[in-house]
This record gives C-alpha cells, sequence and structure tokens, in this order.
C-alpha cells in the first residue's frame, strides 16, 4: 500500500486515481498535524469566549439566527449531520467513494476546518481499511457537496451505510469489523467533514485520469487513419501549427509526430494536394481539448489542495471568518468548456471515418469493401457513429448557467460544478467506441491502401492499434457482422497495458 502524506507535497489527480483502487494510506506532516491543532484550539476559544461561529455554536443555513448553548454544542452534532444526509439516488461507486474520502482528508490536512485530530485519524483508518462511506450520486448544486459529503461523517459516527469487502453494509457494523470505534464529534467536526466539494474534485480528478488515456489512445488511432487515407504529413509541420500557436496545437502536432515516428508517413507523397479538415485539422481539434485539459486539471488541484471550508479557520491571526471558497464556479466553468472541446474532438473522429469509407474522397473502396457492388462494408456502422455522437453532443450543454435559490434565500447562487463534471464522465465511454470503430475503419483503410503500396510501413504506434484491430477482427472482405467485432476490438485497445503503452511511446521525450 502507498503512503501519502500530506504536507510532503502538493496533491495531485494521479493520487485521487490511486486512492480510488484502495492503495493508498495516508497521513499529515508533524508540522501540519501541529497546525490542525492550533486550528482546534482556536475554534474551542472562540465557542469558549461565546464568539458567534457559523456552525460551531449557531445553527445552519436558515437557522444561522439560533446560537447553541456551549453545553450542547458537541451532543449537537449527530442531529446536525443526520438532517444533513439528503442527497439521493444511485450510490456512487465503490471507487468514487474511496476519492471522495480521500479529497475530504486533503481537504481536511489544510486546518482550515479546525477538524479534531481523533476525527482525522478515524477517517484516514477508514481510508486505509477500505471502510468507504455509500455516498449518493445526487444532491450537489456546487455550493459544496453539503448533503452528498453529509454521508461521511455519518459513516464515522457508525450512522449509514459503507462499502466493506465488496458489499454494502451497516457503518457500525462495518466499522466494529475493522476494529474502529465510532468518532466522537467535537463542537464543529460534523460540519467540517461535510462543507466540502469532496465529490466533485474527486470525480472531476477521475474524469481527467481517464481523459489522459482516452486521448493517447485518440492520437495513435487518428495517426492511424492519416496513414489509410495516405493524408498529407505537412498537417503536422511544426513550422505551419507554429505560424498560428493556439490552443496547444503546437504541442498537439508534436504528439502526433511521436505517434508516427518510425513509420514511413513522413517521407510518402500524399494522396492529396489537401485533406478534409477532419484531418487537416487534427493538432488544432486535439489541441483544444489538451489545452482545455490543462486548464481543467489545475482548477481540480486548486481544489483539491485548498481550505475551501465555510467558516474558514486563520491560524495565524487566531480567527474564524465566513468563506465562500466552497463555490466552485472557476471549476464547472473548465468543465463546460471541456465538455464542448470534446464534442469537437468526437465530431471530428466521425466525420474521419466517414471519410474513409466514402471512395470518391478516400481513393479506397467505397465503404472500404474490397467486394464492391452491393456489398454494404462498414457503411451500416455509420448509423452507430451518429448515435454516439448525439449523447457527447447532448451531454456538451454547459451546466453551470444558473442555479435554483434555496436555504431561506440564503443560498442564492449555485455552479452545478458536479453535473458539470459527471456529464462530462458520461461523455468518455461515447468517445471510446468512436476512437474504437475508427480504429477498425483506419485498420482496413492501411489493408486496402498496402494493396497497391504494400510497403507502407507503421509506426510502433499506429502497429499497435492496428495489430489489436486485427486480433480482434480479419481484413473485411465478404459481408459481416461488425458490431460484435467493434466490441471485442473495443475490449482489446483500451487494455490498460496497451494504454500504457501508447502513452510511453506518445510522452516520453528522449
Amino acid at each position: 500500500m502507498t503512503r501519502l502524506v500530506f504536507g510532503e507535497r502538493p496533491v495531485r489527480v494521479e493520487d485521487v486515481a490511486a486512492a480510488s483502487t484502495g492503495d493508498v494510506r495516508v497521513d499529515v506532516t508533524p508540522e501540519l498535524r501541529a497546525r490542525m491543532q492550533e486550528a482546534r484550539e482556536v475554534l474551542d476559544a472562540h465557542l469558549e469566549q461565546g464568539i458567534p461561529v457559523y456552525g460551531l455554536n449557531t445553527g445552519l443555513g436558515g437557522n444561522i439566527g439560533h446560537r447553541i448553548p456551549p453545553d450542547e454544542a458537541a451532543e449537537l452534532q449527530a442531529q446536525l449531520v443526520l438532517a444533513r444526509v439528503a442527497g439521493v439516488g444511485n450510490p456512487l461507486p465503490l471507487h468514487v467513494c474511496r476519492a471522495a474520502l480521500f479529497c475530504r482528508l486533503a481537504g481536511l490536512a489544510g486546518g482550515g476546518a479546525g477538524v479534531s485530530l481523533p476525527v482525522f485519524d478515524l477517517l484516514a483508518e477508514m481510508l486505509a481499511r477500505d471502510v468507504i462511506p455509500v455516498i449518493p450520486s445526487h444532491g450537489s448544486t456546487g455550493a459544496s457537496d453539503l448533503v452528498q459529503t453529509m454521508s461521511i461523517a455519518a459513516a464515522a459516527i457508525g450512522k449509514g451505510q459503507v462499502y466493506l469487502n465488496g458489499a454494502t453494509v451497516p457503518a457500525a457494523d462495518a466499522l466494529a469489523a475493522a476494529g474502529l470505534a465510532p468518532a466522537q464529534l467535537a463542537p464543529k467536526d460534523g460540519l467540517s467533514i461535510g462543507s466540502a466539494s469532496s465529490v466533485t474534485a474527486a470525480t472531476a480528478a477521475l474524469a481527467i485520469a481517464a481523459l489522459d488515456d482516452l486521448l493517447a489512445a485518440h492520437i495513435a488511432t487518428a495517426a492511424l487513419a492519416c496513414q489509410g487515407l495516405g493524408a498529407s504529413p505537412h498537417l503536422f509541420d511544426p513550422r505551419v501549427v507554429g505560424a498560428r500557436p493556439a490552443a496547444m496545437q503546437v504541442e498537439a502536432a508534436e504528439l502526433f509526430r511521436r505517434a508516427l515516428d518510425g513509420s514511413d508517413f513522413f517521407s510518402r507523397r500524399p494522396a492529396k494536394v489537401q485533406d478534409a479538415i477532419s484531418f487537416r485539422a487534427l493538432p488544432q481539434v486535439t489541441g483544444t481539448v489538451l489545452g482545455a485539459l490543462a486548464h481543467a486539471r489545475r482548477e481540480v488541484e486548486i481544489e483539491m489542495n485548498a481550505t475551501a471550508d465555510n467558516p474558514l479557520v486563520l491560524v495565524e491571526g487566531g480567527e474564524v471568518r465566513p468563506s465562500a471558497n466552497f463555490l466552485t464556479a472557476s471549476l464547472a466553468l473548465a468543465f463546460d468548456t471541456l465538455a464542448i472541446a470534446l464534442a469537437q474532438l468526437a465530431t471530428a473522429s466521425v466525420q474521419r471515418s466517414i471519410k474513409l469509407m466514402t471512395g470518391h474522397l478516400s481513393g479506397l473502396a467505397n465503404y472500404l469493401s474490397p467486394v464492391g457492388g452491393a456489398s454494404a462494408g462498414f457503411v451500416p456502422m455509420q448509423k452507430s457513429l451518429a448515435a454516439l455522437h448525439a449523447e457527447i453532443r447532448l451531454r456538451a450543454m454547459p451546466a453551470s448557467l444558473d442555479g435554483i435559490v434555496v436555504s431561506e434565500m440564503v443560498e442564492d447562487i449555485a455552479t452545478n460544478s458536479t453535473l458539470a463534471v459527471s456529464k462530462l464522465s458520461e461523455q468518455l465511454e461515447p468517445m471510446r467506441w468512436l476512437v474504437s470503430m475508427e480504429a477498425m475503419f483506419a485498420a482496413q483503410a492501411v489493408d486496402l491502401r498496402r494493396e497497391r503500396e504494400p510497403d507502407l510501413k507503421l509506426s510502433q504506434a499506429t502497429a499497435l492499434v492496428y495489430d489489436e484491430v486485427r486480433k480482434a477482427a480479419p481484413m473485411l472482405h465478404a459481408d459481416r457482422a461488425t458490431g460484435p467485432e467493434a466490441g471485442e476490438v473495443h475490449r482489446r485497445l483500451w487494455a490498460p497495458e496497451n494504454l500504457a503503452t501508447i502513452r510511453r511511446l506518445i510522452e516520453e521525450r528522449d
């Protein structure tokens, strides 16, 4: 099990992905632990002095005017928590709930919440022993994930459900089985756990990690399609893309050059003077996604390393101040933008696939069928391409445009960042299918082109994609069922070992 110590370095997207597998134990540096204790002491001092602090000695939301006597502040924590376990819908998958618990621990470690150290330690042990709170899928407006994240607080006091050994069991039973005692919440501990965007941050980090793999496979597959078409190598010329170095298109072109390194693509005469834009603009479209992805990654890593609590404990001044750091507007906008960029990538992929099948545009057999005549070849699969594209485009619609006023008009704006992230996540699988199908058509195009250019040489990256397609399905001659074969291509292409190899080939520099 990997040990990650908060305070040694910033938390990264890759850490969340690792934590989601159950392979991470967390700790904090002595300096950070001392800061957490100091933050707790600041809260205790405010409680003792009777200074009003939201969630410490007042009610929440519309009940902010209700003062809680000091001798009742701890006793009311369970009530505060359970009243806000108000998320609904199917449970999030185990790996997402693990990631959310990890992200909340990362946030608590910053000291801004003032959480009690025994409570933090219990949550860390729950992660280490894989006692993972079950979190519902709906409830966040993007102004913190309060009613979802309160499921973590509830599990810590032995209420609600948790994942344990692959099953969903009562939290009290799971804690006992793991040798852990339920938490005794100090004043404000419930709000400290729940007032966070940990679910949003977790799902966002996992989506980014998955999209890193997807883009690598897209680049290798589109490069194979270029070889099958006999596209112009000039589209990846650094002088050409450098003339307008927008949206990471220069970096994208370099990745394509690496994907084609070792092939004869750059020494062959192109089939046409100029290709369709879906081929010609590969650096521009891919670069746009890379740029949007880099921005989304920055926003997520800011969120994971932030002290976004409300109220916020300012240790140095011994103060507690209201905060709206929980409002994830920039993250929501980043993911709305990324979803739109991914829809552009999907459109280009579909168009490349259709161009490969269109004989008068590709110079290859119509429908990529060497039989001709009444043969349908691959053309029936265009309907599946269109259906997948429609799904991706639907999920590109912005989520962050407006929100509903709640909590007696106090919480009057929201970002819907969780929705922005979840719809981006839902784009990924249909996008993977588009890449898998483009790989099938590209492999067929290469085989047809080799009938006239038998010495056509692939690169390591494009050969990997080609070989995985051919392991799943031989070259198409007579018409046959191509849908099931696409499923086998899909299974092979997205195997973790293949993705790792593709990323190594196109991302690593000499």
